[in-house]
């Protein structure tokens, strides 16, 4: 088994053990169980699609780890993960900022596997090439917020503000959807500049000293 095999293979190790702690005593069965559905349906995805479309091991990397965030937020409810409520009592920030943190690793960590896709796919070039993720990152988390909206009408009041996980704050939507696009900005820049860095760098190391 090569090196790449391995990987994919621990990393899905990985998610099993996880998807197993977390399945085991969640805050709320139900909500951990709605919550639990996309992420299931995306692993599925990725497995049958892997021969047709093989990602980097980067982004295989990525992936595992936003769904490992949002599958420990799922266990306790976004707005009851210890470490938010933790760092929420230490700077007095006034809510568990978990789900925030989500949702801009979903446009931090996700933004380079949508573009490899697009690159791969639809042969992305130029700077179509970073606008894309970005928008597929924004579109994503405007259906996500929908999807939200649609839970929360259609089962009880109280797991319905559970789902939601607004604390109160009635921007929260808009909140989220500004982080994972914020997220998405970061991630497109970041490789812009670090393909930017390797396209001119034997550029410059091909130039002669000049003499003085």
């Amino acid at each position: 088994m090569d090196r790449n095999k391995r990987l994919l293979w621990g990393l899905f190790t990985w998610y099993l053990i996880l998807s197993g702690w977390t399945a085991y005593g969640p805050v709320d069965r139900e909500f951990w169980a709605i919550a639990s559905i996309l992420p299931v349906c995306l692993v599925v995805g990725l497995i049958a699609v892997h021969r047709w479309l093989p990602l980097s091991p980067l982004s295989y990397v990525l992936i595992t780890a936003f769904l490992s965030l949002h599958t420990i937020g799922v266990h306790y409810t976004y707005a009851q993960v210890p470490l938010g409520a933790w760092v929420d009592q230490a700077l007095h920030l006034g809510r568990n900022h978990f789900d925030r943190v989500v949702h801009f690793s979903f446009g931090f960590l996700l933004a380079y596997p949508m573009e490899e896709a697009f690159r791969l796919l639809a042969h992305a070039r130029g700077w179509v090439l970073y606008y894309l993720p970005v928008m597929t990152v924004l579109g994503l988390s405007g259906l996500w917020e929908i999807i939200e909206s649609w839970v929360a009408s259609a089962v009880h009041p109280e797991l319905g503000v559970t789902y939601l996980g607004s604390q109160g704050d009635i921007w929260d939507a808009q909140k989220d959807m500004a982080a994972a696009l914020y997220g998405a900005i970061l991630c497109v820049t970041v490789l812009a500049i670090v393909r930017m860095r390797r396209r001119y760098q034997p550029m410059l190391q091909a130039e002669p000293a000049v003499s003085n």
